[in-house]
């Protein structure tokens, strides 16, 4: 009896380290086609030629909760963000360097209480890590020019991707469409 207690065990707590060790391959498979789809430029300017300034200069130019979600990976509370719920016509861009994340089109309502996108702008404006904290297993977005951390990406998003950019408010600024 205690032999079999003691498999269970065994097996239980492999089964969770391999289960939170490997990567979410659905997730990874639909990222990989979207990072795999096109080159960038971003005002000319290649997305390899990353904006690297101090966590002083960061300081002074971002508001305390744009430092805490781009430059310390935080997070807003659910509902809480100033453009969860906001439908303007024009680009999302990244509060900390300007890059052209996500454009209004894309958007659409997840219920999860964050903005959510189903693609970026250009594919490699977005940088893709595993992210093991919390027991959890997710893929971490970051702008690719200046590595401010955005949120999340899931698989359960619509068509044509079936992907979920889950973003803080905090970490996007918006600029309405001209009319």
């Amino acid at each position: 009896m205690k032999i079999s207690i003691v498999f269970l065990v065994i097996i239980s707590i492999t089964s969770l380290l391999i289960y939170f060790n490997s990567p979410d391959s659905t997730t990874m498979a639909k990222v990989s086609n979207l990072i795999n789809s096109d080159t960038t430029k971003h005002k000319g300017e290649s997305m390899n030629e990353k904006l690297v300034k101090t966590d002083e200069e960061w300081k002074k130019e971002l508001s305390q909760e744009q430092y805490r979600i781009l430059r310390e990976k935080g997070t807003e509370r659910a509902f809480t963000g100033k453009y969860w719920d906001h439908h303007e016509i024009g680009i999302y861009i990244c509060a900390a360097c300007g890059t052209e994340l996500f454009e209004s089109d894309t958007k659409f309502d997840s219920g999860c209480g964050w903005p959510s996108y189903f693609e970026p702008i250009e594919k490699k404006r977005i940088v893709y890590k595993e992210d093991k904290n919390f027991g959890m297993k997710r893929t971490e977005v970051m702008c690719a020019k200046c590595d401010g951390h955005l949120g999340h990406v899931f698989d359960d998003g619509p068509p044509p991707t079936g992907l979920r950019f889950c973003i803080n408010s905090g970490s996007l600024k918006f600029v309405p469409k001209e009319k």
